[in-house]
C-alpha cells in the first residue's frame, strides 16, 4: 500500500493534553503524526510539501452532543450530511442525543443507527466517529432497560424538572457500579412556563415572554445535593446562567463528582442581541443575560465549565421562517463554531488558544471518560488543520448540510478548516 505523507512546515502545533503550543515542522504519513522536529530534512519521496506558517494542528475536535434528524426527520438533515458537517468544522468525534424519531431508547434502534454510522465512517475515513447517547426514561415513570443499552451506547441522559429529580435519584443509584457517563439537561418547565427569552430587563422591552434563571438555577441546585449523596459522576449541560456557574464550582471545590458544558452560542450571544428577532438565535434553554454570558465564558477559561459543546439542531427553512416566539429552538453550528470562537476570544486575546482548544476537544473527551493522545505521540490519528485567518464564505455546499438555521448563512467567516483526520486504522 502506498503510504500517503504530508509534510507541514512551521505548523503551529496546539496539544491540549501535553498543555504545549509551539511551531515545528510535522510530517503525517496516513494521517498519523510520524515525526515532530525544529527543521525536517529527512522525509520519504513524494511526500506533499505545506508551508504552513500561519496554520494550526491541533488535536480533533469533540462534541458532546447534538441532534441527529436520522430516523424521522431526514428531511432536515440525513446522517451523513451530520457527519461532513462536522468533519467541515473540525470534528473528529460526535455524540447524538437520543431524540430522535424514534428514540434511542432499545438496543435495536442502537444497533441500527451504530451500523449506519459504521458503514459511513468505513467509506470515508475523514467522517468523525459517531457515538450515540442513550434515554435513561422511556417516560416520566418508566426506566428503560439500562442494562442492555450500557454497552452500545456511551452513555446515558435525560431531562428533568423539579419534580422529577426522583427520577434522576433513581437512575444514579442504579447504574452506579458502571462507571457510564450520564448527562442531565435541569431545567424547570413550570417555573420557566412558556418564556422564549432570558426573563430581564431586554426581554421587557423586545416583549418577549421571560424565563427566569431560577428555573435553571433551583433544579441545579437541587440536583447537586441528590449527586453528592450518591456519587455517580454526573455531566451537566447546557449551563445557562452566572449563578449555575457559581454552584458548579462551589460543588466541585466540595468533591461532587461532576462535570458542566455549555453551548458555544451562549458565549457568543446574550439577551441584547434579540433586539433583532433572528428565529436563529431562539435557544432552549434561552440566551442569558450580559452577566450570564460573561460568567459563562469565565466559567470556561477557569475550567468550572469543562467543555464547550455545539448542540447542534438541524431545521428546515419553512420552519424556521416564523415568529421568533413560535420557532422551535436550535441552531446548526458544527461548521463553523471553531472559527467564530478562534476570532472572537483567542484572536482578541481573551483566551488563549490552548484554553479554547482544551474546551473543544480534551476536556470534553474527559466527560466521555475516553483516552485521548497528545499529538506529539506516533500513533496519534485524530487531528485537525486550521487557518485561522483565512477567509470564506458559508454557503449551503460550505456548510455541508441543507439546514437553513444559522445566523451566518452566506456571510463571510475569518477562520478556516483545511483537512481532519481521523486515522485510517483508528
Amino acid at each position: 500500500m502506498n503510504e500517503e505523507a504530508k509534510l507541514l512546515r512551521q505548523v503551529r502545533i496546539i496539544d491540549p493534553v501535553a498543555n504545549s503550543d509551539r511551531q515545528q515542522d510535522v510530517l503525517l504519513v496516513n494521517g498519523r503524526v510520524a515525526t515532530i522536529e525544529t527543521s525536517l530534512t529527512n522525509y520519504p519521496q513524494h511526500t506533499a510539501v505545506v508551508d504552513a506558517r500561519g496554520m494550526v494542528l491541533g488535536t480533533g475536535l469533540v462534541d458532546l452532543y447534538s441532534h441527529s434528524a436520522e430516523p424521522g426527520n431526514e428531511s432536515r438533515e440525513t446522517l451523513q450530511e451530520l457527519a461532513e458537517t462536522a468533519a467541515a468544522g473540525g470534528f473528529t468525534q460526535i455524540a447524538i442525543l437520543p431524540d430522535t424519531v424514534p428514540a434511542i431508547n432499545n438496543p435495536d434502534i442502537l444497533a441500527s443507527l451504530q451500523q449506519r454510522s459504521k458503514n459511513l465512517c468505513s467509506r470515508d475515513v475523514t467522517l468523525p466517529q459517531i457515538h450515540f447517547w442513550a434515554a435513561a426514561f422511556a417516560n416520566t415513570q418508566t426506566m428503560n432497560e439500562l442494562a442492555e443499552l450500557k454497552t452500545a451506547s456511551v452513555g446515558f441522559t435525560g431531562k428533568y424538572n423539579l419534580g422529577e429529580l426522583y427520577l434522576l435519584k433513581q437512575m444514579l443509584e442504579y447504574i452506579k457500579p458502571w462507571q457510564k457517563p450520564v448527562a442531565i439537561a435541569l431545567t424547570d418547565k413550570p417555573l420557566s412556563g412558556m418564556g422564549v427569552a432570558r426573563e430581564g430587563a431586554a426581554s421587557i422591552r423586545q416583549g418577549l415572554l421571560g424565563n427566569p434563571a431560577y428555573s435553571e438555577t433551583a433544579t441545579i441546585a437541587a440536583a447537586l445535593e441528590i449527586i453528592a449523596a450518591i456519587n455517580t459522576p454526573v455531566h451537566i449541560m447546557r449551563v445557562s446562567t452566572q449563578r449555575s456557574v457559581e454552584l458548579i464550582a462551589s460543588a466541585k471545590q466540595r468533591g461532587v463528582p461532576i462535570t458542566a458544558s455549555t453551548t458555544w452560542m451562549h458565549l457568543l450571544h446574550d439577551t441584547e442581541t434579540l433586539d433583532s428577532y433572528d428565529p436563529n438565535l431562539r435557544l432552549e434553554p434561552p440566551l442569558g443575560n450580559k452577566n450570564d454570558r460573561l460568567g459563562l465564558i469565565d466559567g470556561v477559561k477557569q475550567g468550572i465549565i469543562d467543555a464547550i459543546a455545539i448542540d447542534h439542531r438541524a431545521y428546515t427553512y419553512e420552519e424556521k421562517t416564523v415568529s421568533f416566539a413560535q420557532t422551535p429552538p436550535g441552531v446548526v453550528g458544527l461548521s463553523i463554531a471553531l472559527p467564530l470562537l478562534w476570532q472572537r476570544f483567542v484572536s482578541s486575546g481573551e483566551w488563549t488558544a490552548l484554553e479554547l482548544w482544551k474546551a473543544l476537544s480534551s476536556r470534553p473527551l474527559s466527560c466521555l471518560q475516553r483516552a485521548t493522545l497528545p499529538i506529539s505521540a506516533l500513533d496519534a490519528t485524530e487531528l485537525v488543520l486550521f487557518a485561522p485567518t483565512q477567509t470564506w464564505l458559508a454557503s449551503s455546499n460550505n456548510l455541508k448540510s441543507p439546514a437553513n438555521n444559522t445566523l451566518w448563512r452566506d456571510r463571510q467567516i475569518t477562520g478556516k478548516v483545511i483537512q481532519t483526520w481521523r486515522g485510517k486504522n483508528s
